[in-house]
């Protein structure tokens, strides 16, 4: 882990009455991903809150159904800020094709897209919480081949590989794996970018964990940043809207206009005071931000997303169970401070 933030490390998408949990469900309103423009591939318009699919069977929904039943109405309905909202899904590391299908049907019944996260690239978060990933180069090639068809035709949008070029840059992964590593993110993007209608942003990071932009325009070109539709900043960190957007404006300017999206899942409350240790490891007293959405008020930034999960932990620190299990009374936190 690179003590910047921490992933699911088990992971699997839930449909109702569909498909079972692997260490925690992920969840992720109308119409389709709009384009760079605000335009909409597929026709239909896109409304103010994020045009992604709400699975009815995620940990927050299973959490509100067992609150209801157990008389506490109040904490379910606060819980319900997060249960009705969408969630990046985050495929199974091992098999993500049955995941995917499942997201795509309940998606295709509502007229509404994917959110996905793509998170397998070998030697992942540098044998920390989230320590996995493929085996190698071949194994990678063919698993995000199985996302890719399991996407097919229908609309989504992917956050592609958390880390991988924070980690680059960083230091945190080994020079050696550097060039694998590059056009293995690269060839991602070409591969999703085959598919007509899914959108694909490269993970950049966040200010506080590379603060110079500049470090990340290289890396960002080398993993194809040209033809991704942008990158993602502010994946599972807490930073301001005001902070993360200006640095994605700077690091933009850097790439070419390339476009960006914000992960606000955590961010209402902004990061944690202070230097303390792991601030970015289950903080106390943070806010769900703001609500997904695609109209942004701003060209270059193209949505707000949940792309964390609210409530699954960040790792085993400050009582938190291990990464990306989900935490109830974390969530309920997050979502009792919430403004919105």
């Amino acid at each position: 882990m690179s003590g910047r933030r921490t992933f699911p490390v088990c992971t699997t998408v839930a449909l109702a009455a569909a498909l079972a949990a692997g260490c925690s469900s992920p969840s992720s309103g109308p119409g389709e991903a709009p384009t760079h423009a605000g335009e909409v591939r597929g026709g239909a318009a896109p409304s103010a809150a994020a045009p992604y699919w709400v699975d009815p069977d995620s940990d927050a929904a299973r959490q509100v159904r067992i609150w209801e039943k157990q008389g506490r109405t109040e904490d379910a309905k606060i819980l319900k800020r997060i249960s009705t909202r969408p969630v990046a899904d985050w495929p199974a590391g091992d098999e993500p094709a049955a995941g995917i299908r499942a997201a795509v049907r309940g998606a295709a019944r509502r007229d509404q897209s994917v959110l996905l996260v793509a998170y397998n690239i070998p030697h992942r978060d540098c044998g920390a919480y989230s320590a996995g990933g493929a085996a190698d180069a071949d194994v990678y090639r063919g698993w995000i081949g199985a996302f890719a068809d399991a996407i097919g035709n229908a609309p989504a949008t992917v956050v592609l590989e958390p880390d991988a070029l924070p980690h680059i840059v960083d230091g945190c992964t080994p020079a050696k794996n550097h060039d694998e590593r590059f056009m293995l993110l690269s060839e991602a993007v070409g591969t999703l970018r085959k598919l007509p209608r899914t959108k694909v942003y490269i993970d950049a990071g966040n200010p506080d964990w590379i603060n110079d932009p500049s470090k990340l325009a290289e890396p960002l070109r080398r993993a194809g940043i040209d033809r991704a539709d942008g990158f993602a900043l502010n994946v599972a960190n807490f930073q301001s809207n005001a902070t993360v957007r200006s640095y994605g404006a700077r690091l933009s300017a850097l790439v070419g206009g390339a476009h960006f999206v914000i992960d606000t899942s955590r961010n209402g409350n902004g990061p944690l005071s202070g230097d303390r240790a792991e601030a970015w490891c289950n903080p106390p007293g943070r806010a769900l931000g703001t609500p997904p959405a695609t109209r942004t008020g701003d060209d270059g930034l193209d949505a707000y997303l949940w792309i964390k999960r609210p409530g699954d932990s960040d790792g085993t620190c400050r009582g938190g169970p291990a990464a990306g299990t989900w935490w109830p009374d974390y969530a309920l936190g997050l979502a009792t401070r919430a403004k919105s």
